[in-house]
């Protein structure tokens, strides 16, 4: 498939269709702009849904992989308008509309919603540097993997603001509510080592082998894999991974369950007894409801 132009993205895909989406503002560090934000949203929201794209990973062009937010802009440097002053009950009734949807909402948490909303395994490879927005980013991606050299920080006490990008929904899940608050308290530069001490990180690896090694983690996911299954599986986990009991659980279970078993299941079922690959014709981008 051919990608859109992007100011600050750069992507290529492979046969079995893992898009590597790149981080591409070395000269930068890969600073995350307004730009960016709007590039990462568009892409996750656009691109990635197509059929043709199985997975995603992401990385950073050059020696980091996103040093934060931008800090150079003039201005308010997160792109918000000072001249607003929303209660909350206002904002959450109108948070995607002008002015809010613009004025207010962190442009960080559009991106990381667009993120978790991708029916798709969606890989982080951190390169190096991964701090502040650079760090929360990739907690909205299902599995993290990163160099020796990289480091990352939830550095946002440091500069008087909380932390973005829906993180305090994400990071407690990930590593724990104790190791989140020291994380977020300590707004400490973590060594890649610590941060897999901390459960955030699924590996570390040399450099050279980071980006192979998470595509092909990618691929394994893909290869042979129903997209419709797939998708339900991830949509199902983070849906029930914070129910209070199991019964909405099953009942979404039930019906993934019973779609997929009148489509690709039939054809997985019958590959498994005439032992031979499935052939799945289920459609990524046409998943069947399930609540």
């Amino acid at each position: 498939m051919t990608f859109s132009l992007y100011e600050t993205l750069s992507v290529s895909m492979d046969d079995d269709g893992v898009a590597t989406l790149t981080l591409d503002r070395p000269g930068q560090l890969n600073a995350f702009d307004l730009t960016m934000a709007r590039d990462l949203e568009r892409f996750f929201l656009t691109d990635a849904r197509s059929d043709d794209v199985r997975a995603v990973v992401v990385t950073g062009a050059g020696r980091a992989f996103c040093a934060g937010m931008d800090l150079s802009r003039e201005g308010n440097v997160f792109g918000l308008d000072e001249s607003l002053a929303p209660t909350p009950e206002e904002f959450r009734a109108s948070y995607d509309e002008p002015p809010y949807h613009d004025g207010v909402r962190d442009t960080g948490g559009r991106v990381t919603l667009a993120i978790h909303a991708l029916p798709k395994p969606v890989i982080a490879a951190i390169n190096g540097a991964a701090v502040g927005i650079g760090a929360t980013m990739t907690l909205a991606m299902d599995i993290r993997m990163a160099s020796t050299e990289a480091r990352i920080g939830f550095v946002f006490g440091r500069i008087g603001i909380t932390p973005e990008a829906a993180s305090s929904w994400f990071l407690p899940r990930i590593v724990g509510l104790q190791q989140a608050l020291e994380w977020v308290y300590a707004a400490d530069i973590l060594t890649a080592e610590a941060a897999l001490e901390g459960r955030l990180l699924r590996s570390v690896h040399p450099p050279e082998e980071l980006l192979p090694a998470a595509q092909e983690l990618a691929r394994s996911f893909v290869r042979g894999r129903s997209p419709v299954a797939l998708g339900l599986a991830k949509r199902l986990l983070y849906k029930h991974a914070g129910s209070p009991e199991p019964l909405e659980a099953h009942l979404s279970d039930s019906l993934a369950v019973y779609w997929t078993s009148l489509a690709d299941g039939k054809e997985g079922v019958a590959a498994f007894l005439e032992k031979r690959p499935a052939s799945f014709t289920g459609k990524g981008s046409e998943l069947p409801r399930i609540d």
